[in-house]
């Protein structure tokens, strides 16, 4: 306990140590399937994985756009940025690790794709709203500012 910093208990200066000697890097799983098992499922059997949502969208198939976007990322190379603006497109386990780039309505926000990511869709990604940022309050708007003289 003479090593432990002030302030400290023995337990948790042990357990930054205990985390270096395990050294492993927790293995992503989705649902019981590594990242490179949901790369080789086809379609169908990808869709009976996925939440309620996405499976019946991948049922009823792709639009025109989400497919003409999956064409494209398989064309380009993985370090490319890709734009989009289409939002309604689930994250398949082929788009970890790329970066694409999807429309909020003003700009092209950039989303890096991590495996937990998939199921969602790219639109939860790009915020539409901004946050607001309130001020201090107007003239008026209190008791007190009632007796501010205005110039």
């Amino acid at each position: 306990m003479a090593d432990a910093p002030k302030g400290f208990t023995p337990k948790a200066v042990r357990r930054p140590r205990r985390k270096v000697e395990t050294g492993k890097k927790k293995e992503f799983l989705y649902r019981g399937h590594t990242l490179d098992e949901l790369r080789a499922l086809s379609m169908e059997e990808l869709a009976s994985i996925l939440p309620a949502r996405v499976r019946r969208d991948l049922r009823r198939g792709l639009a025109p756009g989400q497919r003409h976007l999956l064409e494209r990322l398989g064309k380009a190379p993985p370090e490319a940025i890709l734009r989009t603006h289409c939002r309604d497109m689930p994250v398949l386990p082929s788009f970890v690790g790329r970066t694409l780039a999807v429309h909020n309505g003003k700009e092209f926000a950039r989303v890096e794709v991590q495996p937990d990511m998939i199921g969602h869709y790219l639109g939860e990604f790009a915020l539409t709203r901004k946050a607001v940022k309130h001020t201090g309050p107007g003239v008026g708007a209190t008791r007190g500012s009632k007796f501010i003289p205005l110039k």
